[in-house]
């Protein structure tokens, strides 16, 4: 027997990493059997109510019968093809729903394999942009702390640099510009002071090609809630000092915050957006940069003549048909009053840890709960006391959150912030 070889039980302990883990770690690890509706079932036939969304993609559940029977009728098709020089019905049927979907002049739609390579391909079309403008001294960007756009090496130069997780590669990423994030909380207006930061850096610094940020939530940078004002004035100041925005709705997009899309809640629109995550109902990896015909053209008449960019799984016949069948069963349903029921839920499930002298905050934002701690959590402790109660919540630092399914019931969500709360009681 070949030396590397092990029992099945220590192969994922032994020799398979996770995020952000290191092997041999004390963190528990559970198996996965199987997953229907909200729940996972484990190995040990535990079941578990789902309050991630595997991280915030499975909007309409696990083993959905209509999502099922997409990827069925499409694999007898074909599973994949390249798409150069080739294309598909599945990538033209999705294309056009998104353009129905996504705020205009967006119309020129890249197809990628996953969220952080959608910002890197953002961050490209800008740059290309640019160049293509005559003006390739444009080539830093500029961005807000507390922001997170990726595990890649562009996306983690634009996320948080000290408070965030790539700290230990800034030495080596391209140097870029951090504002202050806004403190003009979601529903309150934004005053001069509020958005002079962002507007002082725009005039002063030189070589800026975009603006990149997270419209009004700011995921795993901190799970900020910010005002939809700010954002508008966002917008205006791009216009004004001829800067692209970038907005990186990978998070946010189809639904999550109440709009469809989060940059509604302002009424306006990017030069460049990026989708990811509940793009395919998280049945498959897809993830999409959105532009307008103004940048694409511009892009097309510049050198080399071409965007520079082309992945090998670029525009996948099953994950679009995936993502076709998730944006159908979205928006034939009563998907705004559904969030608004959850968007209720959760705040008043949550309430109680406001009175917590553990906790700082509780905030609450469409299908979003999120309890901020004054001190980070025990990951191990907490974790195990999530599934011993039957729960699946993964906190990461001092935030405690829940971003449950779309197609969660209301008994279920309450048994979701019920432990949620109890839980938070005994963290010391």
């Amino acid at each position: 027997m070949p030396g590397n070889v092990c029992m099945s039980k220590d192969i994922d302990q032994h020799h398979i990493w996770h995020p952000y883990s290191v092997m041999h770690s004390e963190l528990p690890i559970y198996e996965v059997a199987s997953a229907d509706g909200v729940r996972l079932t484990l190995a040990d036939s535990r079941e578990l109510i789902d309050g991630m969304s595997s991280w915030w993609c499975m909007i309409h559940g696990y083993n959905h019968p209509q999502m099922n029977a997409a990827l069925e009728q499409q694999l007898k098709k074909m599973a994949h093809v390249m798409f150069g020089g080739l294309t598909h019905e599945p990538a033209k049927t999705l294309s056009q729903q998104l353009l129905d979907i996504t705020p205009e002049p967006l119309e020129k739609i890249f197809f990628s394999d996953s969220g952080s390579v959608s910002v890197e391909v953002a961050m490209k079309m800008a740059l290309q942009y640019w160049q293509a403008r005559r003006q390739p001294q444009r080539q830093c960007f500029i961005t807000l702390r507390g922001g997170y756009h990726g595990d890649t090496f562009a996306a983690m130069s634009v996320s948080d640099p000290d408070n965030g997780m790539h700290g230990l590669f800034q030495s080596i990423l391209p140097k870029q510009i951090f504002v202050d994030r806004p403190r003009c909380r979601f529903g309150e207006p934004c005053t001069d002071d509020d958005i002079a930061p962002l507007e002082k850096a725009l005039k002063e610094e030189q070589g800026i090609a975009a603006l990149i940020m997270e419209p009004i939530v700011q995921g795993a940078g901190g799970m900020w809630f910010y005002s939809a004002d700010y954002l508008k004035k966002v917008r205006a100041l791009c216009d004004h000092y001829d800067v692209l925005l970038i907005l990186d709705e990978i998070a946010t997009g189809f639904g999550r915050s109440g709009k469809l899309f989060a940059c509604e809640h302002a009424g306006i629109s990017p030069d460049i957006m990026c989708i990811g995550k509940a793009l395919t109902g998280g049945y498959m990896t897809l993830a999409a940069t959105l532009t307008t015909a103004s940048i694409a053209s511009t892009i097309d008449q510049g050198k080399p003549g071409v965007f520079m960019h082309g992945p090998t799984f670029m525009a996948s016949p099953l994950a679009c048909a995936a993502a076709s069948a998730s944006i159908d069963l979205l928006l034939k349903s009563d998907w705004q009053s559904n969030i608004h029921r959850i968007e209720q839920q959760l705040e008043r499930g949550l309430a109680p840890c406001r009175a917590l002298d553990q906790v700082e905050e509780v905030r609450v934002l469409g299908a979003i709960g999120v309890v901020e701690m004054k001190r980070a959590v025990n990951m191990k402790s907490i974790t195990e006391a999530f599934v011993e109660a039957g729960v699946w919540v993964r906190p990461f630092g001092k935030l405690v959150y829940l971003m449950p399914p779309y197609i969660i019931g209301d008994e279920d969500l309450q048994t979701l912030t019920n432990v949620l709360v109890e839980t938070i009681k005994i963290q010391k």
